[in-house]
This record gives structure tokens, C-alpha cells and sequence, in this order.
């Protein structure tokens, strides 16, 4: 009798984009996944056929902001900086229909392997603009944004001109009045550029909250925080509960805590901005 042949699943892709090396990596299970890593360095993890599952953990955190951002199903005007494989942008366009979506990705080449090997759904409002975040976010008008989500990475670190209170300022522009912004940050001990980024925040918006795995905020490993700040009151109780139910459970610091947290840290301003730490030789492996 002969042996059936086993069908082989989808094959990893890769290719060199603006960034580094690109590689696009079927999720060993067949659910249809696929992770997103640049040099080495996972970026985001997608399901294209099942946009509302988020699997990284930041994603997660910043999937529980967006649910939070407004009632269930309601429209929100979103601003991507950083597209990678356009993950929080298929979330929101699957959890809340009507949406517009504006994501600003300055890999030319990187943007064109995500919409060939995992298209967007042709029906999502979801417009991609090439270039600088930073430019992307100065040509969009006053309180236009119900919700800024950041997450831009280059070789593993945050550019300087992202990380300042003139940029965070003209987030705050471009935001509604009830608006939140979410940012998703990288660092490890002894965490003075997360430290400083929450002190730079904190000179822009009145509310902060921040949310990051224990071991990340005692300083014992490198990893993600994802900083969320508005000018108005945070639903801190509810993201709260949420993280801390996720698969890897999450802390979130608000108020005291927070500010405790910060230390004394000074704001950055563009002339003392630096990028963020390069992650430690073996983080992601």
C-alpha cells in the first residue's frame, strides 16, 4: 500500500527590506498564523484569517486599550505609526467595522511583503503611507484621532526623534479631546529610557498608565511596556483586570505608583533625545 503524502504546510518567506532581513514565519501549529521578524527581532505575530486574536503579549495590552478606547463596536479615527504586519489595523478593522485607519510605515519594501504574503481585507478603511512617522503624524489635522497607537522599531530601537515631548506634543494635537495615546516601548535594567519616556509623557498629558509584565519592571529582564496617556481619566481599574487575566499576566502602575516609578527621571526634549537601548545579546532567543 502506498504512503499517503503528508500536505506540507505554508513555507517561511524572506526578504531583505529597507529595515534588514524580513522573515515571515508560519506558526509551526497550522492555525494560520504567521510571526514577523526583522534581523532577528520579533515584530508582531497575525492571523489573517482571524484578525481579533492578538498573541504577543504587548499586542494584547494594546488590543485591551483599543477594546477600552470607546464602547464596543464604535468607530474609531486611528493613527498607526509603524505599520509592521499590520496587526492592531486588521484588529480594529474586525472588532470595529466603520473604522478609519491611517498607518504611517517608513519601510517601503517591508509594507509591500505584508500586502503581497498577507493582504489586507480590501473592504478594511485602512490607508498605508510611506514615510517618517514623525512627518506622517504633522501632516494630519487638529483632533482628528480618537486613538495614536506607536510602535515603531528600527534595528530593535525607537527613534530619538520619537521618544521627545515636541513630538509627543503634536500627538496630543492630533488627538481628540478625550483621545488616548499608546505606545509601545522597549527596555531593560536599569530601565532609565523607560523611566524617561514616562517623565516626557507625563510633561504632555495629565493621565498615564503603564503596563509591562512584573519582571520587566523590576528591572530583571529586557522587554515591552505599553505607555497609555490622555488628557482625560483612564479606565485604569478595567485594563487593570484585563491584563492581569491575560496568558502571561501583566502589572499596570497608575498615579503614586507610577510616579514613584519614574524616580526623578527628566523629560526628553528633541535636543537631548536618544534612541532606546538595543536589546541585549540572546532577548529574543
Amino acid at each position: 500500500m502506498a504512503k499517503s503524502s503528508r500536505r506540507r504546510g505554508p513555507e517561511p518567506v524572506v526578504q531583505t527590506v529597507d529595515g534588514g532581513l524580513a522573515e515571515l514565519i508560519p506558526d509551526r501549529d497550522g492555525s494560520g498564523g504567521w510571526t514577523l521578524l526583522l534581523d532577528g527581532a520579533p515584530q508582531s505575530h497575525v492571523d489573517p484569517g482571524a484578525p481579533d486574536r492578538l498573541t504577543f503579549e504587548y499586542q494584547r495590552r494594546l488590543g485591551h486599550v483599543i477594546d477600552l478606547t470607546a464602547p464596543p463596536g464604535q468607530a474609531l479615527n486611528v493613527l498607526h505609526l509603524g505599520g509592521g504586519a499590520f496587526t492592531l489595523a486588521r484588529y480594529i478593522a474586525a472588532t470595529r467595522t466603520r473604522s478609519t485607519q491611517q498607518i504611517v510605515e517608513l519601510d517601503a519594501a517591508l509594507v509591500q511583503l505584508v500586502r503581497r504574503e498577507l493582504p489586507l481585507d480590501p473592504g478594511a478603511r485602512i490607508r498605508v503611507r510611506g514615510g517618517d512617522a514623525r512627518a506622517g503624524l504633522a501632516k494630519l489635522p487638529d483632533a482628528w484621532a480618537d486613538l495614536v497607537i506607536a510602535d515603531v522599531f528600527s534595528g530593535a530601537r525607537t527613534p530619538a526623534h520619537l521618544t521627545s515631548t515636541e513630538f509627543l506634543a503634536d500627538v496630543r494635537r492630533v488627538l481628540k479631546p478625550g483621545g488616548t495615546y499608546a505606545a509601545n516601548l522597549a527596555d531593560g535594567p536599569p530601565l532609565a529610557h523607560l523611566r524617561g519616556q514616562i517623565a516626557t509623557a507625563a510633561a504632555v498629558f495629565p493621565e498615564l498608565a503603564l503596563a509591562a509584565d512584573p519582571t520587566v519592571l523590576r528591572g530583571k529582564r529586557f522587554g515591552n511596556a505599553v505607555l497609555v496617556c490622555s488628557a482625560v481619566a483612564l479606565p485604569v481599574a478595567e485594563l487593570t483586570r484585563r491584563i492581569a487575566g491575560d496568558p502571561h499576566p501583566g502589572r499596570v502602575q497608575h498615579g503614586r505608583e507610577l510616579a514613584d516609578f519614574t524616580g526623578g527621571a527628566l523629560a526628553v526634549s528633541d535636543a537631548s533625545a536618544k534612541p532606546s537601548p538595543a536589546p541585549p545579546a540572546g532577548a529574543f532567543h
